[in-house]
């Protein structure tokens, strides 16, 4: 493995391609990628890349990661911002775009509002992005996951990919939640927390969007199981009970099941909160 701009780690004999022609576009975007670097300098942060030749150097694409995290979409980024300068405009819920600071900076950078209650909306304007020759990123567990394992996939990548014709690019995150996630204390000091971010090639489309989804889930489990026995290996070992591993391999993270109640509930909250308003 080798080092680039002492933040991304890539394997030993990775060559950079030349810059996507979106280098030199969306100047906001860029300045604000330039600052997260810094803070990531700041931190000791390392992104520990694999398979960047899975991302297309031309043309639109749909890049579906698994959500441990609140920087997700900053790690799923790192790749096609190393490959070539590329952009991600992400998918996310539309009240993010409301919010006063965020929504504006979510604007400014050309992001997709998804609207739960209108979802064909927001595949539109993924399949434009893809047509027009950007990438997309979404999560499609739709949340951060407490169990930190893969919750149920939305078949949102596959229709958006289907529809577009752009690949389906499966990516695995591991070690995010280190940094911040839900209902763990923030660690945004100088922690050197490493993160393993992995792309595989593109799902084949064929099929149903819940067979391409299937596969899709799958290919990103694969992944997510290279990554994490990598991450053992390198950075452990760990002790049992840490609250950022999940149950399965000895942490005290919630299962699947308990963190799926646990959304059930802030669900049925917020409805509560809204309807006495």
């Amino acid at each position: 493995m080798k080092k680039i701009d002492k933040l991304f780690e890539v394997e030993s004999g990775y060559a950079q391609p030349a810059n996507h022609p979106e280098a030199k576009g969306d100047p906001f975007y860029h300045r604000l990628i330039g600052v997260i670097k810094a803070v990531f300098r700041a931190q000791g942060t390392t992104a520990v890349l694999h398979g960047l030749e899975n991302l297309p150097t031309t043309g639109g694409a749909i890049i579906a990661a698994n959500h441990t995290g609140w920087f997700d979409f900053i790690f799923c980024g790192t790749g096609p911002h190393v490959h070539g300068q590329r952009l991600v405009r992400f998918m996310a819920k539309k009240e993010v775009f409301s919010a006063p600071v965020i929504g504006a900076m979510m604007r400014a950078m050309h992001h997709v509002p998804v609207d739960r209650a209108s979802g064909a909306d927001s595949i539109e304007s993924a399949v434009d992005w893809i047509e027009k020759g950007s990438f997309v990123g979404i999560f499609p567990e739709g949340t951060i996951s407490r169990a930190f394992e893969l919750a149920d996939f939305k078949t949102g990548a596959a229709r958006i990919a289907q529809r577009s014709g752009g690949p389906l690019i499966p990516c695995a995150i591991w070690g995010s939640q280190r940094i911040w996630t839900k209902d763990l204390p923030r660690r945004l000091g100088r922690t050197h927390t490493p993160v393993i971010i992995s792309y595989g090639p593109p799902v084949p489309l064929e099929g149903t969007p819940e067979e391409v989804t299937a596969r899709l889930k799958d290919a990103v489990q694969q992944l997510l199981d290279d990554a994490r026995a990598e991450y053992d290996d390198r950075f452990g070992p760990f002790p049992d009970g840490e609250r950022w591993r999940p149950a399965s391999m000895g942490g005290s993270a919630p299962t699947l099941d308990e963190a799926e109640e646990i959304y059930r509930e802030e669900k049925a909250a917020r409805a509560a909160k809204k309807q006495k308003k």
